[in-house]
């Protein structure tokens, strides 16, 4: 393939064009055609405060992207007879609680599971993932995990606890930790040598970016208190992560083997085939096979994709989190492609909510582009996707399909369902006014309120929420967050006894009548 190169510079550039003004963070950009750059540049500042500007040797988180790291740290441990992908977890982490299925490392690795996320879990104990949190504080809450989402290999919902465990299992292996792991086995012998775990925000680092996020009244500096690891940590440049998409196609550390078996997508246990593999993301996009991953922290978003039939490369680490990441690589992919967009799919404007279910997701315009929100956050839609309509998101097995009757078709992990439309002057069957708890993980709510409208206060010996709940339905309800732009944070679906609590990555979370 042949790049079009007229324009083609000039229309990327378009794409970044709101953080070439003055006081934006930025991001820096590359692409590659056949292992050849083609195109680089930086955008914005590294730090808005002094004036230092974004450029190719700038230290940026890069997120999960580091779940890549982890997994290939992994395989080699495998290949050297320390370990077995199918390990039992608790083989190797005594910790871990014995649930209601087995779970292996394999399975950790493609986010096929069923833990709960850590971090998702810290927020529905009432402890800010902004609040200082050592790494004993994420084990014990994995540890009083009391259920599963899912049986393991039934579906594939994000969990970067299994990312934690690994990334323990790596040190407890090696007897040292994971930063001397990585130097030895991947980022020396390729000579990266700015990439590295850097375990919190606020460490001192030459040639570190800052980091930021978009308030009603500015730019302001965000950083996360939970102790960093293998899931998500790893610090990094654009020379250094040309160099490792690089190495994924010429590999000088790892083996073919090992890199096919991490973009070789999961296969449920309903037969089909998804997307995740083992660390690595693979996708169908315009009918181009395309692998790789992305990031989102505090204050940052990054993503790695090779179109791997065609010799694209693309790489984008962005200071802040306004720069949709997964969807502009796709858009960069469109103009060396020459893409154009697919027809929309009508979708109605509204809530959803699923049959037999509790999720619920809202459709809306956004500035007449058609946008999916959730408990997870706002996205646009790939039209073009095989079956439907599928958030334009970089881990979601969602798709969507108009019915006639107003509801929609929707396949979750190549299951179907049916989701239909939630009335908007909703009203409860009764208030969920009432003590709660959830004893295994010392979980105390107390909700005040009528079939409307109630108040919502969760006590844990990690921390304290105070939110409002919502009717939705006549057995749910949203939990608000005003301080954020999620349309809410979670649901309450009113049990026999109780309720249940789901996030995007938590699921029947249960708290019992007291």
């Amino acid at each position: 393939m042949t790049t079009p190169r007229i324009g083609f510079a000039k229309r990327v550039d378009a794409l970044f064009g709101k953080f070439s003004g003055p006081e934006m963070p930025g991001a820096v950009v590359a692409v590659t055609e056949h292992g050849r750059e083609i195109f680089a540049n930086a955008y914005g500042l590294a730090n808005i405060n002094d004036d230092v500007p974004m450029g190719r040797k700038t230290i940026i988180r890069i997120g999960s992207q580091s779940k890549q790291f982890t997994v290939l740290l992994i395989l080699m441990l495998e290949a050297e007879g320390k370990l077995s992908l199918e390990d039992d977890v608790h083989k190797h982490l005594p910790y871990v609680p014995r649930l209601e299925h087995r779970v292996t490392l394999r399975q950790l690795a493609s986010n096929t599971s069923g833990y709960r996320d850590f971090l998702e879990a810290m927020f529905v104990s009432g402890r800010s993932i902004y609040t200082p949190s050592d790494r004993q504080t994420i084990r014990d809450i994995i540890a009083k995990q009391d259920a599963l989402n899912f049986k393991p290999g039934s579906a594939m919902i994000y969990s970067n606890s299994g990312f934690f465990m690994l990334y323990e299992i790596i040190e407890q292996i090696e007897g040292a930790t994971f930063n001397e792991v990585l130097r030895k086995r991947i980022t020396g012998p390729l000579a990266m040598h700015d990439t590295s775990l850097m375990l919190r925000d606020g460490s001192v680092m030459k040639r570190l970016a800052s980091h930021y996020t978009k308030r009603a009244e500015g730019w302001a500096h965000l950083g996360w208190g939970v102790e960093e690891d293998g899931g998500g940590g790893i610090v990094s440049t654009l020379d250094d992560m040309v160099v490792w998409q690089q190495n994924l196609i010429n590999h000088k550390v790892g083996t073919a083997e090992m890199y096919r078996r991490m973009s070789t997508p999961c296969i449920f246990d309903n037969g089909t085939t998804g997307f995740y593999g083992l660390g690595l993301v693979t996708d169908v996009y315009r009918g181009r096979r395309a692998v790789g991953h992305g990031g989102s922290v505090a204050g940052g978003k990054s993503q790695s994709m090779r179109f791997i039939d065609d010799g694209l490369g693309i790489v984008i680490i962005a200071n802040n989190d306004q720069v949709p990441a997964f969807a502009v690589a796709r858009r960069i992919a469109d103009i060396y492609f020459g893409n154009t967009a697919p027809a929309r799919i009508e979708l109605a404007p509204g809530r959803f909510r699923q049959e037999a279910g509790s999720d619920v997701f809202e459709l809306v315009a956004k500035n007449g582009v058609p946008t999916f929100l959730s408990s997870g956050g706002a996205t646009g839609f790939d039209f073009g996707h095989p079956g439907g309509a599928k958030p334009e998101r970089g881990i979601t097995d969602l798709v969507l399909s108009p019915r006639p009757d107003g509801k929609l078709d929707v396949t979750f992990c190549g299951t179907p369902r049916v989701y239909a439309p939630l009335g908007e002057e909703a009203k409860a069957t009764a208030p969920l006014a009432g003590y709660y708890a959830n004893e295994a993980q010392g979980l105390e709510v107390e909700i005040e309120g009528d079939a409307q409208r109630g108040n919502f206060r969760l006590r844990s010996n990690l921390g304290a929420m105070d939110a409002t709940i919502v009717a939705a339905d006549s057995d749910l309800w949203f939990l608000l967050q005003p301080e954020t732009d999620l349309p809410w944070a979670a649901t309450l679906s009113v049990t026999a006894d109780g309720f249940e609590m789901d996030t995007d990555w938590i699921k029947k979370l249960h708290f019992t009548r007291v």
